[in-house]
């Protein structure tokens, strides 16, 4: 049985938030597509990426070529939530009562919603994402997550990219590696992959619309990608043995009902010697589920990043163990071992597009359900600054885990 060869532990000391005169991302990332900026990385090695090498000073750029324009995508984001159905609003909102519940707890599950109570979550999850990823896209998190503090003068986007390049490296992509994207979302991510290194990726997530955005994003970028519409949750996965020659995922498995299976269905997908690259969401050790504060801002925080279960470290270092796979690598990569800067710049810039949209609803300029949703999106996401500040859980632990060559006895 493997173990982890390296652990890194959490930093004991919490630097205070940024202050708040610190303005919103959206202009900081209105940048054309075409643009690489310079910022300082954890990457010391990206000589054998693909185009894409270090900077000067140690300092390297930051892939742009295929990220969208943000007032494009604000735009279309935008005119898709005024158009949505009244059906469409009240299945999103009726979405969250799936965040009341935990895969662990499989009696209150069935209780709650009868013995298919995973068809139940699935709908929820559709009804969810398919207006989640256009309200994200009003602002900086498009690709639907947070990343980690990568540099601590970067925006959003750019942690996202510098973040997505590290994946590349930990892994060791090479041109024409085929490699499974699950909770691929938009594609944005994927795109980014095979720009940077050249490899060919398939992207898995439960929302149809997201895949077509994908499939079209995909197209407009001239790349070979591959989208599915597919449950991670329905096993086994639609690809022969052996298909992939890496993996990654991005704060999907927060939906997983089963990790322990997930990583043994991934293990299979994988060729011997593949890398396995996870960032997810997890309550860490000074958590404790009996303190009222704690227990608290759990509630609240798990809607609003959309966790089902409540893994932890080491469950998710024991199932892939388990499945077969060594554990390389497990730490969080944020600086300080805190993304709470990032969080708070979201929060800042949803609540000010909020104000702005509360007063055009007042004026009658928009429909009254652009209310009901902002204010959903922007609740309690001071209550997730704060359990990041005590760390008590965060959304950007990693794990690097590798199929080995040979099966261990």
């Amino acid at each position: 049985m493997a173990a982890a060869t390296e652990t890194v532990s959490q930093p004991t000391v919490t630097p205070a938030i940024p202050g708040r005169n610190d303005s919103s991302d959206s202009s900081r990332s209105s940048q054309t597509s075409t643009e690489k900026v310079k910022l300082t990385s954890p990457l010391h090695d990206a000589s054998s990426l693909g185009k894409h090498h270090s900077g000067h000073d140690g300092r390297n750029p930051v892939d742009r070529s295929v990220s969208p324009k943000r007032w494009k995508t604000f735009l279309k984001a935008f005119k898709h939530i005024h158009n949505l159905t009244p059906k469409e609003v009240d299945d999103f909102m009726a979405s969250y009562e799936i965040y009341n519940l935990d895969w662990a707890n499989e009696d209150e599950m069935v209780k709650a919603f009868g013995p298919n109570y995973q068809q139940r979550v699935g709908d929820c999850l559709r009804a969810y994402y398919s207006v989640l990823n256009h309200l994200c896209s009003l602002g900086d998190v498009e690709k639907m997550y947070i990343p980690p503090l990568m540099d601590k003068k970067a925006s959003v986007l750019d942690n996202q990219l510098l973040y997505e390049e590290s994946i590349a490296k930990d892994i060791g992509f090479k041109p024409g590696m085929r490699v499974l994207d699950l909770g691929c979302g938009r594609g944005r991510v994927a795109a980014h992959m095979t720009s940077f290194s050249g490899v060919q990726v398939t992207g898995l997530n439960i929302d149809a619309n997201q895949i077509a955005q994908a499939r079209e994003w995909n197209e407009r970028c001239g790349f070979d990608n591959e989208f599915v519409v597919h449950d991670q949750n329905d096993l086994p996965l639609p690809f022969a043995d052996e298909s992939f020659d890496a993996f990654y995922e991005i704060q999907a498995l927060s939906l997983c009902k089963d990790p322990s299976a997930s990583f043994k269905e991934i293990y299979r997908l994988l060729k011997p010697g593949a890398k396995f690259s996870l960032l997810d969401w997890v309550s860490l050790p000074p958590y404790n589920p009996e303190d009222p504060v704690h227990a608290g801002l759990m509630r609240r925080v798990k809607p609003l990043i959309g966790a089902v279960g409540t893994p932890t470290p080491a469950s998710f270092e024991k199932a892939l163990i388990d499945a077969g796979f060594t554990v390389t690598r497990s730490d969080n990569p944020s600086i300080d071992g805190l993304q709470a800067p990032l969080i708070d710049k979201v929060d800042i810039y949803f609540r000010s597009v909020r104000r702005v949209i509360h007063g055009l609803v007042r004026l009658h300029a928009l429909p009254p359900h652009f209310k009901v949703l902002i204010d959903r999106l922007c609740l309690d996401g001071q209550a997730f600054v704060k359990m990041d500040n005590m760390r008590l859980i965060t959304t950007t632990y990693r794990i690097i885990a590798e199929k080995p060559l040979v099966p261990s006895a």
